[in-house]
């Protein structure tokens, strides 16, 4: 039984958090909490948030199941870019140049090992 978290619009580029992203899928949940423990970057505590959700998410649904037991891993995790901000910043001689505020959108599915050879 699988359970989905979702975070929209977080303010960050997606291409920086998909390098955190890559290092915990197909991961084993407790592995993945610790891969993220220790990442130095800006994304590391955010994805790390939203996997705890996803994993109170599948505790819901499960309540008759023990988590330890489960053997939950990280299915899928998906960065998809959000909206941007589009802002104006001074340049030389009148101009103007465009900065693009980038947003994300983070969605992690998590399950049990038990389903994915199903």
């Amino acid at each position: 039984m699988e359970a989905v978290a979702k975070l929209k619009d977080f303010p960050t580029s997606p291409r920086k958090a998909r390098l955190v992203a890559d290092l915990i899928r197909g991961k084993k949940v407790n592995q993945a909490l610790g891969i993220l423990s220790y990442q130095p970057q800006q994304a590391a505590p955010v994805i790390k948030k939203v996997l705890l959700s996803a994993i109170a998410n599948w505790q819901n649904r499960n309540e008759d199941a023990r988590i330890e037991d489960a053997d939950l891993y990280v299915k899928t995790i998906m960065i998809d870019g959000g909206r941007v901000l589009k802002r104006l910043r001074p340049a030389p001689q009148g101009r103007a140049y465009r900065v693009r505020k980038r947003s994300q959108h983070i969605t992690i599915v998590v399950d049990t090992l038990e389903n994915q050879s199903a």
